[in-house]
C-alpha cells in the first residue's frame, strides 16, 4: 500500500533533506556497490536465499537460470557458489512455488506451495540432501502452505498458512525435531493469524505476520507466549530479523516502514517508505531494508496522515538505516513493481531476491549481491 502522492512531490525539498539526514557513516562502509563478480540471473521470481559456507541456495517461482551465459533447467530451486559464481549441479525439482528455505549440515529444507520434489509426493514442506540433491525421507501431511523456516534447538521451525500437520491441529506454526524428524508435540502456540516470517535467538523464536499483534515472541523450547517481548508493530509484517542490540520488522501498513525494537519490544527507530517494506537483514548494527517502495521520508516522522511532513528522498526499492535510525546514502536503486522480497547476510555480503530486473541500471535479474 502507498502513502499520499505528495511524497512523490517532495523530491526538490527531499534532495536539500538528504544532505541533512544521511548518516555520517553510510552503510557504503560496510557494503559497498553492487558486486563485479558474476551473478546469476532468474526467469521469475526469487523468494527466498539460505547459505552454508560457500554455497547459496535459491528458492522461488523460476524455471530457468542463467550464469555466466548458460541457461539451465531449475525448477523452482538452484544452487551456485557466493565466492565465484559458479553454477552447481545441485538441482531438486519443485511443483511448486518455494517461499522458504533453511539449511543444516548436510541438508536443505525447503518450503512453499509445492505437492511434489523431483516426483516425490511432499505437501509444502520437504528435506533434499545438500550433496547429491535426494529427496529425504523427512514426510509431513501440512495441510496449508509454508511460508518461513527457521533453524535453532535441534529443531526445524515452520509457520505460514497451515492449520494441520500430520493431522494435528497446528495454528500457522510447528516444530520438527532435527535428531527424528518427528513433529514436536509440545511446541504448539498459536499465532490467530498468517506467519510470515520467524527468527530464532537465544530462547526466544520470534514471529511476524498479520496475527493480532503483527510481532510477537515464544519460548524456543516450550511454545508459550514470551511477555517480555511486548513491540507495538502497527502493520503486518513480512520479514524480521535480529542481532544483539534487538529485532528489527519490515512492515507494510499506510504506506510500508521497518522499525527497530529493543530486547524488551521498545521502538528504537521507525523509518517510513511510501510502499511495503517486504525484507530486512542487519550487519554490523546497519539494518538493510527492501520491498516495493520508491521514496523515503527524509525525517523519520511517523507519516500518520500519508505524507511526509520533512519531505522524501529517492530510495528504489532498497535502503540502509544506521544504528541510530538514520538512513543512510546507501542506494543501489532496483527496478519493478513488487521490487525486492528477500534479503540475506552472508558474512560480509547482503543478497537480495525478488523481481527486479536492474540494479542501478544494470542488469540483475531477480539476484544480487552486495559487498
Amino acid at each position: 500500500m502507498r502513502i499520499s502522492q505528495r511524497v512523490r512531490r517532495a523530491a526538490v525539498a527531499g534532495a536539500v533533506a538528504l544532505a541533512v539526514c544521511a548518516s555520517a557513516q553510510p552503510a557504503l562502509a560496510v557494503v559497498s556497490s553492487f558486486a563485479h563478480r558474476v551473478t546469476p540471473s532468474f526467469n521469475g521470481s526469487v523468494h527466498a536465499i539460505a547459505h552454508r559456507g560457500d554455497t547459496v541456495y535459491v528458492g522461488g517461482s523460476f524455471t530457468r537460470m542463467t550464469i555466466d551465459g548458460r541457461t539451465v533447467t531449475r525448477n523452482r530451486i538452484a544452487a551456485f557458489s557466493g565466492r565465484t559464481g559458479e553454477l552447481l549441479d545441485w538441482a531438486p525439482s519443485a511443483d511448486g512455488t518455494v517461499r522458504a528455505l533453511a539449511v543444516t549440515p548436510g541438508w536443505v529444507y525447503v518450503g512453499g506451495d509445492f505437492d511434489e520434489i523431483d516426483g516425490e509426493a511432499r505437501e509444502s514442506l520437504a528435506r533434499i540432501d545438500a550433496g547429491d540433491a535426494e529427496v529425504g525421507s523427512f514426510d509431513h501431511s501440512i495441510t496449508g502452505g509454508v511460508r518461513t523456516l527457521a533453524v535453532g534447538h535441534g529443531r526445524l521451525y515452520a509457520g505460514g498458512t497451515f492449520s494441520r500437520v500430520d493431522g494435528e491441529r497446528r495454528g500457522n506454526l510447528a516444530a520438527f525435531s532435527l535428531a527424528d524428524d518427528q513433529l514436536d508435540d509440545t511446541w504448539a502456540p498459536r499465532a490467530g493469524g498468517v506467519v510470515n516470517a520467524l527468527a530464532v535467538r537465544g530462547n526466544r523464536v520470534y514471529l511476524g505476520g498479520s496475527f493480532p499483534r503483527r510481532l510477537s515472541a515464544v519460548h524456543a523450547t516450550s511454545g508459550r507466549g514470551d511477555s517480555g517481548f511486548r513491540p507495538d508493530a502497527p502493520a503486518l509484517v513480512h520479514s524480521v530479523a535480529v542481532d544483539d542490540a534487538g529485532v528489527y520488522a519490515a512492515m507494510g501498513g499506510p504506506g510500508g516502514r521497518a522499525a527497530a525494537y529493543s530486547p524488551s519490544g521498545r521502538t528504537r527507530w521507525t523509518r517510513i517508505f511510501d510502499g511495503d517494506a517486504q525484507a530486512v537483514a542487519v550487519l554490523d548494527g546497519v539494518a538493510y531494508v527492501g520491498g516495493h517502495f520508491d521514496r523515503a521520508c527524509a525525517d523519520s516522522d511517523d507519516a500518520a496522515d500519508g505524507e511526509c511532513d520533512a519531505g522524501s528522498v529517492s530510495r528504489v526499492k532498497l535502503a540502509a538505516v544506521d544504528r541510530s535510525g538514520a538512513l543512510s546514502r546507501w542506494a543501489p536503486q532496483a527496478n519493478g513493481v513488487v521490487g525486492v522480497r528477500t534479503l540475506v547476510v552472508n558474512g560480509a555480503t547482503v543478497m537480495a531476491g525478488g523481481d527486479f530486473t536492474t540494479i542501478g541500471g544494470r542488469t540483475a535479474r531477480r539476484y544480487a549481491s552486495f559487498g
